[in-house]
């Protein structure tokens, strides 16, 4: 169906979007960092991002901003997925150039629908 890079330093919040991917049929590569998903994103370039806002080194919020200013990036839609959920995250992360903005934890039928949006 198509091919998600998953950016989270949590193993259970990538084992959880993992299998959610997999159930759609998604292939699926992960990161635990922004640096290691912008190493990644140098090899393959997938069809959706789906990014954590609070990660080691440089925020989501920040490599979101990157990805966006980057021609071979900037077309990949970029869904953030955090348990920061006030309406101002929200706000900011569209701000950064998100796509879509999904809260934790995950409810499966919304982030089913919102990945169908861009897959």
């Amino acid at each position: 169906m198509g091919s998600a890079l998953i950016i989270d330093d949590s193993s259970t919040e990538r084992s959880i979007i993992s299998d959610f991917c997999q159930k759609l049929g998604i292939n699926v590569t992960t990161a635990i960092s922004g640096e290691e998903a912008l190493e990644k994103l140098s090899q393959a370039v997938p069809d959706v991002i789906i990014l954590d806002i609070v990660l080691p080194g440089r925020s989501g919020f920040e490599i979101c901003r990157e990805l966006k200013d980057k021609d071979q990036t900037k077309s990949i839609p970029v869904i953030l997925c955090s348990t920061k959920a006030t309406d101002m995250d929200k706000f900011w992360g569209k701000r950064q150039g998100a796509d879509a903005y999904i809260t934790k934890p995950i409810n499966q039928e919304e982030f089913n629908t919102v990945i169908k949006q861009f897959i």
